[in-house]
């Protein structure tokens, strides 16, 4: 059986230059067919090397990350075993780690949207926000998904959107270039993201529409997300450098995907295992950028008990696993327009031996919005709440500088003025510390 893998291997010259060209991206890939690598481990061509660091370190800096700077590098490969029981932990010394297949938390469809995205709109009081300035202008959204159909959001918008095609990023088996993609899934999170700011600037990062080997519905693996993360990290390494003319007030990433079922990652017990591990090397350089400054939001998921997606496989416990259940970011729950929370969002606490209090917020989803499905198709899942608190962030943003209020103390600030819903303050399963209020957080924070 030819498995999946992402390897640590130490800095070589070909690995340098690899990283170097891919953050680069205008540059040509620079293939691997001169590294060293462990007997038993053949590399995935396409993939180039990801920079991590010292490689096992919770603690790695934006400047470790370099690729001239680092002392290891994450690689995608393959390796053989008849049983995935019998998946090694390491090879030749170096360490094995998980690279399974991801999926965006669309969910069970069938039924009607429950208001509009205007609805939305007034429950997070957007003229309010917009009247203080509050609406995203010069922060940078990251849409981590399927891809952006430009066309389509400006039919449904107006003259808005902004896109940065120069600062996208398009992986190796991308069928389109930035804002050219299919109508689907990561249109409807970029639509749903400029609720609350309207004047963002979007990014367009199709970490699900790849071919990469091994996918399923979607095709792609986390090794791509953690591609596009090193490719974050080189763009915010240019567009945030201090003492530079600021491009950008502050980047929020979206990221409304996960792993549904623990029988898609390495079996318990690996050390090498994603979902509950958060040593794995997606999970560490998530932390890396989310220090340097940058707001990342995850959806929860959609394995919630009453009405818990397929894919779930009547799991509905511990759901919501790896970097959604990371300490250093945000993660959200679904509730409808009327403070409902909808049967399909995941509950906590989440997976064991990643941070349990989770989800932190709840956000609104099932809108009629994008219609990116089809007209009169709602906007829904945790997918969709995802990245309407990815706007609300946004439009806090505009004001708040992530030197100001770095992202765990603005985190902070939305779930202390989060309305409560279901018993009294504090963090509760389903609502994580209640819905989201942009304006009361802006308020607590002085803008």
């Amino acid at each position: 059986m030819r498995i999946p893998v992402l390897a640590i291997l130490p800095s070589q010259e070909p690995l340098i230059e690899s990283a170097t060209a891919a953050a680069v991206r205008r540059a040509p890939q620079i293939g691997l067919e001169s590294t060293t690598v462990p007997p038993g481990l053949t590399l995935d061509p396409a993939f180039p090397a990801v920079p991590v660091g010292k490689g096992l370190t919770a603690g790695a800096t934006l400047e470790a990350l370099a690729p001239t700077q680092s002392q290891n590098f994450a690689v995608r490969g393959f390796i053989e075993a008849e049983d995935p029981r019998e998946i090694p932990t390491e090879s030749d010394g170096r360490p094995l780690f998980a690279d399974p297949v991801i999926a965006p938390f669309l969910t069970c469809g069938g039924t009607p949207p429950v208001g509009t995205a205007a609805d939305v709109a007034t429950r997070l009081n957007v003229p309010t926000l917009a009247a203080r300035g509050l609406d995203g202008d010069g922060v940078a959204v990251a849409i981590m998904d399927t891809g952006i159909n430009l066309a389509h959001l400006q039919r449904k918008l107006g003259a808005f959107p902004r896109l940065d095609v120069g600062n996208s990023w398009t992986p190796a088996g991308a069928t389109a270039g930035p804002g050219k993609h299919p109508v689907d899934h990561g249109t409807m999170c970029a639509y749903d993201a400029l609720i609350a700011a309207p004047k963002a600037t979007l990014l367009d990062y199709p970490i699900l529409a790849t071919t990469a080997p091994g996918g399923s519905v979607t095709g792609s693996t986390l090794s791509v997300a953690l591609q596009a993360f090193a490719q974050l990290i080189a763009f915010w390494a240019v567009a945030f450098a201090p003492g530079g003319a600021l491009r950008y007030k502050a980047l929020v990433v979206n990221n409304s995907w996960g792993i549904f079922h623990p029988s898609w990652d390495f079996p318990p017990g690996h050390p090498g295992r994603y979902i509950d591990n958060p040593n794995h090397p997606f999970s560490l350089i998530v932390g890396v950028l989310a220090r340097a400054g940058a707001d990342i939001l995850f959806a929860a998921g959609n394995c919630g008990g009453e009405c818990a997606d397929g894919r779930c496989q009547a799991r509905t416990t511990e759901t919501i696993m790896g970097a959604n259940a990371s300490p250093d970011v945000l993660t959200l729950a679904g509730c409808d327009v009327t403070d409902t929370r909808v049967g399909y969002s995941s509950q906590g606490p989440s997976i064991a031996g990643m941070f349990q209090q989770k989800p932190d917020i709840t956000a609104y989803t099932h809108f009629l919005g994008s219609e990116a499905f089809g007209q009169g198709s709602p906007d829904s899942g945790t997918s969709a709440a995802c990245p309407v608190a990815a706007g609300c962030v946004a439009a806090l943003r505009t004001r708040l500088s992530p030197q100001a209020m770095p992202p765990r103390n603005l985190f902070a600030q939305l779930t202390t003025t989060a309305r409560q819903v279901q018993g009294g303050p504090g963090w509760n399963r389903n609502y994580g510390h209640g819905i989201i209020d942009p304006d009361a957080a802006g308020q607590s924070a002085g803008v």
